[in-house]
């Protein structure tokens, strides 16, 4: 589902700290601490895993699954272009 390093990249990606990523998806700093520190594949409460994975998404963070298409095949994230992302236009281009 999700890797230690995506979580760590995607929350770097964002901006957020560890307290910020806590309180979007509604769970505490420590279970983000421990899902951080984990070896591989995050396990844990299937909800908590959910509320995570949700809000990184909704945040515009898509994680690469191993074996979807990239260059080297592996695990990543990526930040998705969403319309709130995109710069406002100019006065003169509306």
């Amino acid at each position: 589902m999700i890797t230690a390093a995506q979580l760590r990249a995607a929350r770097a990606l964002l901006g957020l700290d560890q307290k910020a990523l806590a309180g979007l998806c509604g769970l505490s700093v420590p279970t983000i601490q421990r899902m951080e520190g984990s070896d591989g594949v995050i396990r844990g409460n299937v909800d908590s895993l959910m509320k995570l994975v949700g809000a990184l998404e909704r945040a515009g963070v898509e994680l690469i699954a191993e074996g979807n298409v990239s260059e080297a095949g592996g695990r990543g994230v990526r930040l998705r272009d969403l319309p709130a992302r995109r710069p406002a236009p100019l006065p003169d281009e509306a």
